[in-house]
């Protein structure tokens, strides 16, 4: 289960050592992108207290919104399963697009064509300098896994995502599912 290769496509699940950082604790990444240049990725199990109306007005729906990591988190970014509905997506892997024109994306949505099955909405992104993630990966920070929900991660809930993943590692990572977020409060 555990890859060794940075593709984008995976997950990348914080390992438990990475305790009190804000952004990264307890995360699960889906890698958009990864190049020599560097990194993009997007946290997909921080859900925020925001809907996407509560965003864009004039978008009728009440998706979450999803802490998408600390970059530009004063632009807001999607990935969604319909290419064939939203012109201009880029593929990331397994039938997951990111990003296709914003109102076209709208008009679907309001029109009901486009559910929470279908779209993630997230404020920032997670980015990499070149060979930045790979110091990372040196450092135990992440561990590496084929994301073996494809384009139905997109619907999947964000409550005990993390958990989940940890526990399907098994071994020695058992132990951490069951730990509190901030052991020092144990």
């Amino acid at each position: 289960m555990i890859s060794e290769k940075l593709e984008k496509g995976h997950l990348l699940i914080a390992e438990p050592s990475i305790i009190g950082d804000i952004s990264f604790n307890r995360s699960v990444i889906l890698l958009a992108d990864h190049n020599k240049k560097g990194s993009v990725g997007f946290i997909i199990n921080k859900p925020l207290k925001y809907t996407i109306n509560d965003l864009v007005p004039d978008i009728k729906a009440s998706f979450k919104i999803y802490n998408g990591g600390p970059v530009e988190q004063d632009n807001l970014y999607f990935i969604h399963n319909v290419p064939d509905l939203i012109p201009n997506s880029i593929e990331i892997s397994n039938g997951i697009y990111w990003g296709g024109e914003y109102e076209t994306t709208k008009e679907l949505i309001n029109g009901g064509k486009i559910n929470k099955n279908n779209i993630r909405f997230f404020l920032g992104y997670t980015g990499w300098e070149e060979d930045q993630l790979e110091s990372e990966m040196e450092e135990s920070s992440w561990i590496i896994t084929k994301n073996n929900y494809e384009n139905k991660i997109i619907g999947k809930s964000a409550s005990h995502f993390w958990k989940k993943q940890i526990m399907e590692l098994g071994g020695e990572y058992l132990i951490w599912s069951n730990a509190p977020e901030n052991p020092s409060l144990n």
